[in-house]
């Protein structure tokens, strides 16, 4: 036996010892360190350990295998004590205060019960000290009679309680955290301290002021602690002098002016009026160095795309100096720090295109559609943008036919000699993908096939990221969800082995109802109050269904409409609408409530302007298919059915809808009741627009035929086609990311009676409001022209007294009443109208846009024959005698006979009178009301202002001789014969909830 207490036994032993049941049962065993054991009875045997065991011989078992079999079982003893003394037997944390002790445990590889080794230790050290929870951590070793005992101890880092920016004014701490986000710096509040966040932290708080101006900001940080366990910490910034940009010079450039090479510059150069030599300077921009050497590089942009291809622009040199000088606006000293660029450059020789080559292209052979993609022809002057937008137009070609891993390289070749560059592109096609799968997410109500049926793009399809980009513009358009982006809520997971492309689209369902309760000011419809109830993607295929009721005090509307989009299960867009209108055409009551105050016209001015009210009762059916293999294209077909009754409220109106043939064989005051329009409309639209509110790009083209008079009492015809677009400003110098949009609407529309019948006259155009020219007052652009009539004038003493029938009974306060014929001036509407429409949109903030207008309209009479009186109209004011020479107890006697000119002629310079309108509005989409606000400003430098005379069939011998018949003919002749006053505003400015286009 050696001192460690190993024991060697030869085999044969073993084989004894278990023959003769050597076990702990089968001898007697005492535990003791002081029991007396005599020799050759009894064996000691210390595995050392700390306790000793005796073991004594029984019958039975011969001494020599008795003392085998003792050490034996001392042995086993020995290991099972030395195994228990390295078991662990307790796991103990000490220091935590927010983490669980649960949660450290669940972190480490050792368990109770396990056997100690200090690798798993070291391990379970790694593992809670990665988590970085902890700025303090040790695990230590204790020995017990039970085992081995791990005590964990661990100082957790402090909580972040707040942060304060200090001193913080160029930026707000809302950019700062939009920076931390695009930075990836985790610091917040809530979450652990942790020192080198906190230093990341101020370089971008840093950085961020120096795009600002301040390029010499200092920030001091301070940690406080919070009992138990937080923190406080305190950016103390100083941002020091604004630095901005002072002169930028060029030198060594010979053949690009130095004001050139500035506009290239997009960060740095100054703000101006563009394009101008006096004020291009006006405003300098903050310095920022980090963009400098962008700015550089778009200076040796601007040789090449001049054809000098070698040209090279140095590293810039700058300078800082005090700013000094007199403030233009202030005439004080200024103030802060000026840094002046100076740009060295290297022109070098100027190249022309030689040719353009391909090489690697393989799957398109044509050469000539490659070339066509370069928007640079053989013997241009060399420009390196035009050469990358070919580039792009290719790889975009490329990708429509499914090869969307195509890699370009080009290549240069200069001849010093001819002074020539050859481009070679070398194409790396790959190889076309297939559209594998098409999964949809965020779907919970609409069903799959409603989005799958907006999709351009089919599983198994060659991949065209064009169309697929529809496919999100298509479904854009429906409205049913917010807004989709490709790049934001589409993915494209390639399968290089297969060739495939699977899809994954994340949609986010808007509302399926909505409840909308509205209301404004509006030039076309008044002071109202509105409530709407809208079921979107009704049971989630698409339908909608509406109601919607408006009380005005120009307008009221009642609606019910159903939209089936996809008529069962086909293309077909089918539509019914059931309404009950009724409209005020007043334009003096439209100008007081949008501009607050009384539109201040005379008796006869008023008298002019048409003001009716127009009941209508009706329906229309709609149903539209897109074109086969043309996106975005849909025909349409529209009947509708009204029933309309005309009030008439001034001379204008009833002298107008009275006298005009646009119902055949019904004439006076019936002409004004039951007027059923039945009319057929055949449409055609391609629409692109992004967003039928707020558009970003896109274009809109319609057209539209229409036809009434099969069935009901009017007849005519209306064509009408209008085009509009919109258009990111990615190109102007001064925006560009793009933002603002530049929106342009015309449209042109015409109306004619047929079949013997004209145009009714609340069908006819009447331009002026904030649907078309913003600067006019709603419905009064319009020609004006000669309306027949006659009237019942006062027989009147010079006294201002009235001649009675009775001279013997004055009381009955009856005046003798002079029949005479006169033409009122009249706004009659156009039978053609064009507007033009420009808008330059810039985001504010939010919903709220500012934009710059022009608007253009004309509002014209072209048809002569469709302004003349209806027979019988002509027919009753043909046929009495007008006039009262003679009055012989009360009664007229004698008089004239007057034969009207049939025809209803436009006042000159007043029918082809241009209309224009320039101003300024702000516009805001108002959550409650859900419609945009708008308050504008404009001026017209177009406009009517005529003086027109009166046309006069009143003679003196239509009155008696005498006194009064002197006074009366010389009011009549001042009252309808004098010349009439056409003057439109010069501005306007209006609030109003509505839209242009």
């Amino acid at each position: 036996m050696s001192r460690e207490g190993v024991l060697i036994f030869p085999v044969k032993s073993i084989h004894a010892l278990q023959r003769n049941n050597c076990s702990p049962q089968g001898l007697a065993s005492v535990k003791s360190r002081h029991t007396q054991v005599r020799d050759g009875d009894s064996i000691r045997y210390t595995g050392g350990g700390t306790s000793t065991s005796f073991f004594q011989r029984k019958g039975g078992i011969s001494p020599i295998l008795f003392r085998l079999c003792a050490v034996l079982l001392l042995t086993a003893a020995s290991a099972a004590a030395l195994a228990q003394s390295l078991t662990i037997d307790q796991i103990r944390v000490i220091g935590n205060r927010r983490i669980p002790k649960e949660t450290i445990l669940a972190r480490l590889f050792t368990h109770v019960g396990d056997t100690y080794d200090p690798s798993s230790v070291e391990r379970d050290f790694n593992s809670l000290w990665n988590t970085g929870y902890f700025e303090d951590l040790r695990i230590e070793r204790e020995d017990t009679e039970k085992g081995v005992v791990l005590v964990i101890y661990l100082k957790e880092k402090p909580n972040i309680r707040e942060i304060k920016y200090n001193g913080l004014n160029s930026v707000t701490e809302s950019d700062v955290l939009d920076r931390y986000k695009k930075e990836k710096v985790s610091l917040s509040q809530e979450s652990q301290y942790d020192a080198t966040k906190v230093k990341q932290a101020e370089t971008v708080i840093k950085e961020l002021l120096a795009e600002h101006g301040h390029q010499f900001a200092t920030i001091k940080t301070e940690v406080k602690n919070i009992p138990p366990a937080s923190v406080q910490i305190i950016f103390n910034i100083k941002e020091g002098p604004t630095v901005k940009v002072g002169n930028i010079r060029f030198v060594g450039n010979q053949h690009i002016s130095s004001l050139v090479l500035r506009r290239s510059m997009k960060n740095l150069k100054p703000i101006g009026i563009p394009y101008s030599i006096v004020f291009e300077n006006l405003f300098a921009k903050t310095f920022d160095s980090s963009r400098l050497e962008e700015d550089a590089e778009r200076v040796r942009q601007a040789y090449r795309d001049k054809g000098y291809y070698n040209a090279a622009v140095e590293s810039p040199r700058t300078q800082i100096r005090d700013q000094g000088g007199l403030n233009f606006f202030t005439f004080r000293p200024n103030k802060g720090k000026r840094i002046d660029i100076l740009m060295p450059v290297e022109e070098g020789e100027r190249y022309r295109l030689a040719g353009i080559h391909f090489t690697g292209n393989k799957a398109v052979t044509n050469v000539r559609a490659l070339r066509a993609s370069f928007p640079l022809k053989d013997g241009d002057w060399f420009s390196a943008t035009l050469t990358q937008k070919g580039m792009d137009n290719l790889k975009k070609a490329y990708g429509q036919l499914g090869y969307i891993n195509f890699g370009l390289i080009p290549k240069a070749d200069i001849d010093e000699a001819k002074k020539t560059v050859t481009m070679t592109m070398d194409i790396d096609e790959g190889k076309p993908f297939y559209v594998g799968r098409i999964e949809i997410q965020g779907n919970t109500l609409t069903r799959d096939r409603v989005i799958r049926r907006e999709l351009l793009l089919q599983e198994g399809q060659v991949y065209n990221s064009n169309l697929w980009e529809m496919s999100l513009l298509r479904l854009n358009q429906l409205d049913y969800f917010d807004p989709l982006k490709v790049d934001q809520d589409s993915e494209a997971h390639q399968d290089t082995e297969n060739g495939t492309v699977d899809l994954l689209l994340k949609v986010k369902e808007k509302g399926k109802n909505s409840i909308g309760l509205n209301g404004g000011v509006s030039g076309l419809s008044g002071a109202f109050l509105g409530l709407n109830y809208q079921t979107n993607n009704f049971l989630g295929l698409g339908e909608t269904l509406s109601l919607q009721a408006n009380i005005g005090n120009i307008n009221r509307q009642f609606l019910f409409g159903f939209t089936q989009p996809y008529f069962k299960n086909k293309p077909i867009n089918l539509g019914i609408q059931l309404f009950n209108t009724k409209s005020d055409y007043n334009s003096a009551k439209a100008l007081q409530a949008t501009s607050g105050q009384s539109a201040n016209l005379t008796t006869q001015q008023q008298s002019l302007l048409q003001n009716y009210n127009n009941s209508t009762v009706g329906m229309n059916f709609s149903l539209s298919y897109p074109l086969p293999r043309h996106n975005f294209q849909r025909v349409g077909f529209t009947y509708s059915l009204t029933d309309s009754d005309i009030t008439a409220f001034s001379t204008a109106s009833q002298n107008l809808f009275q006298n005009i043939a646009f119902r055949s064989g019904i004439q006076g005051q019936n002409a004004l009741n039951g007027i059923v329009n039945s009319n057929a409309s055949f449409s055609y639209t391609f629409n692109t627009v992004s967003n039928p509110i707020r558009p970003r790009n896109g274009k809109e083209i319609s057209a539209v035929f229409q036809i009434a008079g099969i069935g009901g009492n009017v007849r005519y015809i209306f064509p009408a086609i209008a085009y509009k677009q919109f258009f990111p400003m990615h190109n102007l110098k001064f925006d560009p990311e793009g933002r603002n949009i530049l929106g342009w609407r015309l449209e042109a529309k015409y109306i004619q009676g047929w079949g013997g019948d004209v145009a009714p006259p609340n069908n006819r155009f009447y331009a002026g409001g904030e649907a078309d020219i913003r600067g006019f007052d709603i419905r009064t652009a319009t020609p004006y022209a000669y309306i027949p009539n006659k009237i019942n004038f006062n027989l009147t003493n010079p006294d201002g007294t009235c001649v009675p029938r009775d001279p013997n009974n004055p009381q009955l306060n009856q005046c003798i009443q002079v029949l005479l014929p006169v033409y009122s001036v009249v706004s009659v509407g156009g039978d053609f109208n064009l507007t033009n429409n420009l808008e330059y949109r810039i985001p504010i903030a939010g919903p709220v846009t500012f934009a710059f207008f022009d608007d253009f309209s004309v509002d014209t009479s072209l048809n002569g024959g469709q302004l003349r009186e209806s027979p019988e109209g002509a027919a009753a004011l043909n046929a009495p005698l007008y006039g009262c020479p003679v009055y012989n107890n009360g009664a007229c006697e004698g008089g004239t006979h007057v034969t009207f000119d049939p025809r209803i002629r436009p006042l000159p310079g007043t029918n082809l009178q241009p209309r224009m309108s320039l101003g300024a509005e702000i516009v805001s989409m108002m959550p409650i009301i859900n419609a945009p606000v708008r308050l504008y400003y404009a001026i017209n430098p177009l406009k009517l202002n005529e003086q027109v005379d009166g046309e006069n069939l009143i003679t003196r011998d239509m009155f008696p001789p005498g006194g009064a018949g002197d006074y009366s003919y010389a009011q009549a002749i001042q009252l309808y014969g004098s010349r009439y006053q056409l003057r439109e505003p010069a501005k306007t400015f209006r609030l109003t909830v509505s839209t242009t286009f």
